[in-house]
């Protein structure tokens, strides 16, 4: 069963430079991630007129759970683990889903 690593980022005081931080340094990180097929990131908008709690959602996809189970023991796991104080900051929540495809699910 595909597994993902969700990460929710708060806002940050400074977001240019949290991009900037995320594209240079954090994002080439989590590539090198063994086994992961995908990284998708998705800036956050409220429905109302307040400042969304969350600013980005970053989602890492890998084939089965042991896949994301290696990869965060893996070197860029802890690399990336140890990177986070460097431009979060503001705080990040991290969930892991297990994917089901069933359509009764």
């Amino acid at each position: 069963m595909a597994a993902r690593l969700i990460a929710l980022y708060h806002q940050p005081s400074d977001p240019h430079a949290f991009d900037n931080h995320y594209a240079a340094v954090h994002g080439p990180i989590v590539r090198r991630y063994p086994g992961l097929r995908d990284l998708r990131l998705t800036k956050l908008e409220s429905v109302s007129e307040r400042l969304p709690a969350y600013y980005l959602m970053a989602e890492m996809a890998f084939d089965s759970r042991a896949d994301l189970d290696t990869a965060l023991a893996s070197e860029p796991g802890r690399e990336s683990g140890r990177d986070l104080r460097n431009f979060a900051q503001a705080g990040v929540d991290l969930f892991i889903l297990d994917d089901d495809n069933r359509a009764d699910a």
